[in-house]
């Protein structure tokens, strides 16, 4: 295990939470999921300890009466190779309940936050500052979900 490891808490739901990040980001598993047995200090099949990776990233997760709220100041940042991997993305975390922020930020149905972002935007925003790339940066602003057309036709158009 790496020696920093994000740690997400849920209420009740942290296995499912954990198939479903493992079954959307690719090169992930779930290495292991303990369970409280009767008797324990929160509802018997709770989630004592999760052990898991997304694309290489080690996190844990545990279950916890109430839940502990995750807030907009932490976040999962993908970086997608492509248009089709954001819109795949985006839909299965929105599934169930999820939210659409902006810029390219969602919260999904668990109360996680996430930046579902494709490679094309970092390149645009890591371009000297001119009249194109404020043009993207405008386009991005008024977007939920990052719609790579519409950055390139902002700096085609600019």
């Amino acid at each position: 295990m790496s020696k920093v490891t994000p740690f997400l808490t849920f209420d009740g739901r942290a296995a499912e939470a954990v198939e479903l990040y493992c079954s959307l980001i690719k090169n992930s598993k779930v290495h292991n999921i303990q369970r409280w047995g009767p008797g324990g200090p929160v509802k018997e099949g709770s989630v004592i300890s999760a052990s898991f990776e997304l694309d290489g990233q080690p996190f844990m997760a545990m279950d916890v009466d109430g839940g502990f709220p995750q807030g907009d100041g932490f976040s999962v940042y993908v970086d997608c190779k492509d248009q089709s991997e954001v819109d795949r993305l985006w839909a299965g975390l929105l599934a169930g309940g999820g939210k659409e922020t902006a810029c390219g930020w969602l919260v999904d149905r668990f109360g996680l936050s996430w930046q579902i972002i494709p490679k094309a935007l970092p390149e645009y925003l890591n371009m000297p500052d001119n009249p194109k790339k404020r043009a993207v940066l405008d386009a991005m602003l008024k977007m939920k979900k990052i719609i790579v057309k519409d950055l390139d036709a902002a700096y085609e158009n600019a």
